[in-house]
């Protein structure tokens, strides 16, 4: 396999309140394998994350539990041929590179669960969505797989979606983030 560069579908690096509270950033060139398993499979005992559940692995690699007998690994970009070499493909396993088919977006800041409940009928309270904990929602009408995945900073989550829905996704964020301190870009608002 060869390693393409990712080409974002947005054209925003970064948003950030002035007192920090809210960051809203692209990360969509972060390595994404999906792998699905039987549950008896090698991969599977390898994997071993709950669904609903994340963990890190080694070098870094997120393994996220999004279905059952379904993994979705997170790396950093272009480390995709590197992800897939660890996992074992004995049996009845899938390993799909969807890199360059989803967007994914991190919202971090001690305001962030506020701005995403603005656009998802989610409860992000610590007791509901714990750190670690992998969810799909519906987040400004875009479906999406969300992790909570809290920085050395505080609270952080991560979106991924279909990556036709990630300009979208990334605007209707940074509109519901106005409230909060942010001041995006001419045309970077729903309203």
């Amino acid at each position: 396999m060869s390693e393409l560069k990712f080409l974002s579908p947005i054209n925003a690096e970064q948003l950030t309140t002035l007192n920090g509270a809210l960051t809203l950033t692209d990360v969509g060139a972060a390595t994404k394998i999906l792998v699905r398993a039987g549950s008896e499979t090698t991969a599977a005992t390898y994997l071993s994350t709950s669904f609903g559940c994340s963990r890190e692995i080694i070098d870094g690699v997120l393994v996220c539990g999004t279905r059952p007998d379904e993994w979705t690994l997170y790396a950093a970009p272009e480390m995709a041929n590197e992800v897939i070499g660890t996992i074992p493909e004995e049996g009845f396993v899938t390993v799909l590179d969807i890199t360059h088919g989803r967007a994914m977006i991190r919202i971090s800041g001690s305001c962030s669960s506020l701005a995403l409940a603005k656009v998802c009928n989610i409860d992000f309270a610590d007791d509901m969505i714990p750190d670690g904990a992998v969810f799909s929602a519906a987040v400004a009408g875009v479906s999406c797989d969300l992790i909570r995945n809290d920085q050395t900073e505080g609270r952080s989550y991560l979106l991924t979606c279909e990556r036709s829905f990630g300009r979208y996704l990334f605007v209707a964020l940074a509109d519901a983030g106005i409230e909060f301190g942010f001041d995006p870009p001419e045309g970077w608002t729903l309203h």
